[in-house]
């Protein structure tokens, strides 16, 4: 299995199994132990390469243990310490880490609820483990950038002297863009008096502050939308495998045979706009679709009614619909094996998520491969 495989494989079953993890030695034998034979690479049942309940006694500590130890050529380089998956992740709960981290030949040291995977190293100060991750994984929130990073600790490719060289750039650019996620969500007063200072004359008067904080927050969203919608539009008209189509004509080229799916017209019906909403409703769908099926599988076709995503580009495969052309109501339409529609009602387009796992219960239903 490949890395980007077994991180998918890895994201399906946290997101199937998840509710129904109790413990947190369930957490570790359902996600723990698959991320490091899947994703990692290494072979759990290999004492030479994986030791659980790793014991290394440590002045007047005595018998404490680490969830795992992952060797090489007889010598510790990664160390593991597990939570349950419903439980936050805190540096002061891993106080084994930070003992073993500086009586070992281990330079990172990994804390996981199993599905957050925070990744630490000697910064700092050497054999003394950062309270500060490097690198920061969540599975069911990959941030892509990372995973080349993460790939240099596989088996395969085990590269220790690269990562700990790139990790503060990694410490520092995660934490950045944390930073950031945060002035987007709620722009601190700092950010508004500079930008204030910039667009206007205004005095920084806590009236004039709560004023332009409002301002800031629209300003900021708008851009966002607006990037991303542009991002989209031009991947989308990029596709050259799967063009957006309308539903609405259904003529075959010459030279096609249909075979069980709706054939592709050559070009799009003038009167159908797609618009913006649609593209992002698209995208937010097939992102959920993915823990399926692979992206390419998710196509989209517009009509005048409504926009639909499908599976493998064939209209009898509606994987949701999108009714985004009233005046004021938009919905998330959903079909059962009787092909009777359920609509949802969407206020906004992050309501589409509250729905993921029934989307990705008709993908299921649908593929013809499961069957």
């Amino acid at each position: 299995m490949s890395f980007a495989d077994g991180i998918q494989d890895l994201v399906t079953k946290i997101r199937r199994q998840r509710a129904s993890i109790q413990t947190e030695e369930a957490t570790k034998n359902a996600f723990v132990m698959p991320f490091i034979s899947r994703v990692l690479g290494y072979d759990v049942f290999n004492p030479l390469e994986v030791v659980p309940e790793f014991t290394a006694d440590h002045g007047t500590k005595k018998g404490e243990k680490v969830d795992y130890a992952i060797m090489r050529d007889g010598e510790v380089q990664i160390l593991i310490e597990c939570k349950h998956i419903g439980d936050g992740l805190n540096i002061k709960h891993a106080s084994q880490l930070f003992r073993y981290f500086s009586v070992t030949n281990a330079r990172i040291a990994i804390l996981t609820n199993g599905q957050v995977f925070n990744f630490y190293t000697d910064l700092d100060a050497p054999n003394i483990m950062d309270e500060r991750p490097f690198l920061v994984l969540d599975l069911l929130d990959i941030d892509e950038s990372i995973l080349p990073a993460l790939e240099k600790l596989t088996k395969e490719t085990f590269s220790l002297d690269s990562v700990i060289s790139s990790a503060e750039e990694l410490m520092y650019v995660s934490a950045l863009k944390r930073e950031l996620a945060g002035e987007f969500k709620e722009p601190s007063t700092e950010l508004v008096k500079m930008l204030m200072s910039r667009v206007s004359d205004r005095r920084g008067t806590a009236d004039n502050l709560r004023e332009f904080r409002d301002l800031v927050g629209k300003a900021t969203k708008q851009y966002l939308k607006e990037q991303v919608n542009e991002r989209l539009k031009t991947a989308l008209g990029d596709s050259e495998s799967v063009p957006l189509v309308s539903s609405e004509t259904e003529a075959v080229a010459p030279e096609q045979t249909p075979v069980d799916e709706d054939p592709v017209p050559p070009a799009p019906i003038p009167e159908i706009n797609t618009t913006e909403e649609e593209i992002a409703g698209y995208q937010i769908i097939k992102a959920i679709a993915c823990s399926e099926v692979k992206a390419h599988r998710i196509t989209p076709r517009d009509s005048k009614t409504y926009f639909a995503v499908l599976l493998d580009n064939n209209n009898r495969r509606a994987v949701a619909r999108l009714h985004f052309n009233g005046k004021s109501k938009k919905y998330l339409g959903i079909l059962d094996e009787e092909k009777n529609e359920t609509k949802h009602l969407i206020e906004d387009l992050d309501d589409i998520y509250r729905h993921a796992e029934d989307i990705r219960d008709v993908v299921r239903r649908l593929d013809p491969e499961r069957v």
